[in-house]
């Protein structure tokens, strides 16, 4: 739903009191699912406030019950359906009904009436118990009764056409204490399932219900709640519960609007299964160690939620990240609006993302309004954990922290055809790990001005990165693109087929090497200045459509195929057409239709540093290994030449802390190239080193270069001259004074340049 669409409806109001709810939408449909025999052939149980009776029998409008108290005593079957009546309203009082419906015979909650009346509305202000003990601590018996429409181990339940709030005092803000508010919420508890009990809770639907006004404090306490909250509870370690079971499968959660709600409008299935810190850690196939917070557990015990359908929704004025999901494998997170999140929560979120999920794609989004964040604020994040995450023709526009944070330890990461409008800030924002795989950028279209933009980059990229047919379109007349904030931030990126269009003709001395790089106005057919707004999510086209390129633009055919762009582009046009991808997010049809592409030109292939490294294989002996990460933090690793791969001291390490290069026989070179491994919570550690030859004639290692101003990333030493011997010293002399650990390095290599 558009801004404008919202506002028309929000002229029909509500019947919840003026001074205490904010104005619902009017009931969607002409005629309210309640008002229809029941397809399941269970039973129908109708509420009415006003003139229902609890003592009657439920089954009829003339025999309603009044109270939510009476349906909540009461276990439903397969089939039943809970009718509320519409323009009615409970004050203070929570929806809890019991029982679980079953495959084709979900147990239903929803609305019968005149739909002119308005939804159902149920105010449950507040009245709800703690989540947690006396001592600050979660109560597994009361983690997930927080919703004014609460379902707790049950499953097959559709919930729609009806009004939630939860807060006592719509206007004053939490800002203090431990509350925990929902709309919706939907919990599996481990701790309060029978023996032998199913633990995967199947079939959730979620559609045209209006939730607003929840109010709870904006600090973390690992917690989450929402508008719809999906989340599971455990309140052991995760290794003391069984593989293969406590997630949600076939959700779909559809057509909802939300406004002014804490902390998100819609979360799914975040575990709190004792996964904090080191010890809830666990290291993976490749030996790099996660600490639990990066929910690795998840995969490799196949905890996901799957099946998993969130679209249509519209979400205003949302306390912290919006649409923040989690856990979850075959996903699908599309036409969803976001207008304002992060509003009041001064911490780390996104508008919409996924986390330690899998398989997933989120296309067709539009998010704006974001905050002037120091940290994330993105409407985006590739976030931790992820495998193969695909985001897809989305549309963000006016976030001020910047475009998409980038966190890593992810493996298939694909960005491609999105449009970036004045998302000033930082691009890709907060590189903190490696990945398992490279990310590829691909086809988006980046609208800022370089005057408000931070950076493109702010961090450093520490594992391989595509940017490709990209178009990097700056505004500013006076300020060329800030591309990196660090030196050699863009080391292990590389940049292929983009345009890099400065509209005051001056190139920025920061723009990476790009071998097929175009620096041209791409003649959009759109002004760039005159971009789309308030047309909403379900026309969102018409917002891509903007930034087409003219028939005379020289960014057609002028990009590369790669297997990462996918099959169509924004707008659903094939790729591609003619000799070669255009550039940017939408293809034109010009040329020849390519049916079945071909990379026959891998940007994957393309050689990097081609000097010959003479240490590349060489044996290396380390006076200090690390023993943990199952063994493979050895000192081989550094002259493996692979950056993905590390030698690491060990905690006890005394200096100096040698590392012998074995070159074999007399070997001559003029040039040392040292990296050091940082990641999350690791900086570069070494203050100093020595750079030493062996001589043979002596028996004695002799110092030929020193440092004392550290390593760090990419440090090519030279200016000794010609150095000949069959062994290489590295020795780390000193540790910075601001670091508490040994140092991890990733690399030695030597080279001859014969300058």
């Amino acid at each position: 739903m558009g801004l404008t669409a919202l506002l028309a409806t929000l002229l029909a109001g509500s019947l919840a009191p003026p001074a205490s709810a904010a104005a619902a939408p009017a009931a969607a449909k002409p005629s309210l699912p309640g008002n229809s025999p029941n397809a399941a052939g269970g039973t129908d149980y109708f509420v009415d406030a006003t003139n229902g009776h609890d003592d009657a029998s439920g089954t009829s409008r003339e025999t309603a019950w009044s109270s939510l108290a009476k349906v909540n005593a009461t276990t439903f079957r397969p089939g039943d359906r809970i009718l509320l009546k519409a323009g009615e309203q409970w004050q203070d009082e929570q929806l809890w009904p019991k029982g679980s419906g079953g495959a084709g015979k979900p147990i239903i909650i929803s609305a019968y009436g005149d739909p002119r009346a308005g939804r159902p509305y149920i105010a449950t202000n507040g009245k709800i118990p703690s989540p947690f003990r006396a001592n600050g601590t979660k109560n597994p018996e009361t983690v997930g009764l927080t919703g004014a429409i609460v379902l707790r181990n049950q499953q097959y339940f559709e919930i729609n056409n009806v009004e939630l709030s939860n807060d006592d005092d719509f206007a004053t803000d939490i800002t203090t204490g431990t509350y925990v508010r929902d709309g919706i919420s939907v919990s599996i508890n481990a701790d309060l399932l029978p023996a032998g009990a199913d633990s995967v809770m199947d079939h959730f639907r979620v559609s045209d219900v209006y939730v607003h006004d929840l109010d709870g404090p904006s600090t973390w306490q690992k917690i989450h709640y929402g508008g719809v909250n999906f989340q599971v509870f455990g309140d052991h370690g995760y290794k003391e519960y069984g593989t293969g079971g406590h997630y949600f499968k076939d959700v779909r959660i559809e057509d909802n609007t939300f406004v002014n709600v804490e902390l998100h409008a819609v979360q799914f299935a975040f575990n709190w299964f004792g996964a904090d810190g080191r010890d809830a850690g666990e290291y993976d196939e490749s030996g790099k160690f996660h600490e639990g917070w990066e929910q690795l557990w998840v995969r490799t015990r196949d905890l996901y939620s799957r099946d998993v359908y969130i679209g249509h929704n519209y979400a205003e004025s949302i306390g912290q990240g919006a649409i923040q999901l989690a856990n979850t494998k075959n996903m699908l997170v599309e036409y969803n609006e976001v207008n304002g999140f992060l509003e009041r929560y001064d911490a780390v979120s996104c508008g919409l993302y996924l986390w330690a999920g899998a398989d997933s794609v989120m296309q067709y989004n539009e998010v704006y309004g974001g905050p002037d964040n120091e940290f994330d604020g993105t409407p985006w994040d590739l976030e931790y954990t992820n495998f193969n995450v695909t985001y897809q023709f989305n549309y963000s526009h006016d976030n001020a922290a910047g475009w998409m944070a980038y966190m890593g330890n992810s493996s298939d990461s694909v960005a491609r055809y999105n449009l970036s409008v004045n998302d000033n800030g930082v691009l890709v924002k907060n590189m903190l790990s490696t990945n398992y795989s490279p990310t590829y950028f691909a086809n988006n279209t980046f609208v800022y001005d370089g005057a408000d933009l931070d950076y493109v980059h702010d961090e450093t990229f520490l594992s391989p990165v595509y940017f490709l047919n990209n178009i990097f379109y700056n505004a500013s007349t006076t300020k060329p693109t800030t591309w990196y904030r660090r030196t050699g931030a863009l080391r292990q990126a590389v940049f292929s087929n983009n345009d890099y269009y400065e509209a005051g003709g001056t190139p920025s001395t920061q723009e990476p090497a790009d071998p097929a790089a175009l620096r041209t106005d791409p003649k959009f057919v759109g002004d760039p200045a005159k971009y789309v707004t308030g047309a909403g999510v379900d026309r969102i086209g018409k917002a891509a459509a903007h930034f087409r390129l003219r028939g005379n633009s020289p960014l057609i055919d002028a990009g590369r195929y790669n297997p990462h762009l996918g099959a169509e582009d924004f707008l659903g046009t094939h790729l591609y057409y003619g000799d070669a991808p255009d550039i940017g997010i939408a293809e034109s049809r010009v040329g020849k239709k390519v049916t079945d592409p071909v990379d026959d030109d891998p940007i994957e292939d393309q050689p990097g540093d081609d000097r010959d490294n003479l240490a590349l294989g060489k044996p290396v002996t380390a006076s200090s290994t690390h023993p943990g990460a199952n063994g493979t933090l050895g000192a081989a690793n550094l002259t493996d030449g692979d950056p993905a791969t590390r030698w690491a001291a060990a905690d006890d390490a005394a200096y100096p802390i040698t590392l012998d290069v074995d070159l074999g026989a007399d070997t001559t070179f003029d040039e040392v190239y040292l990296d050091e491994y940082t990641d999350s919570g690791t900086n570069p550690r070494v203050q100093s080193f020595e750079l030493q030859r062996w001589d043979a004639g002596t028996g004695s290692w002799v110092t030929f270069a020193s440092r004392a101003d550290g390593i760090g990333h990419d440090l090519s030493v030279t200016g000794f001259g010609d150095v000949t011997t069959s062994r290489l010293r590295v020795a780390l002399t000193a540790q910075l004074p601001t670091e508490q650990y040994t140092p991890t390095l990733t690399e030695i290599a030597v080279h001859h340049t014969g300058a």
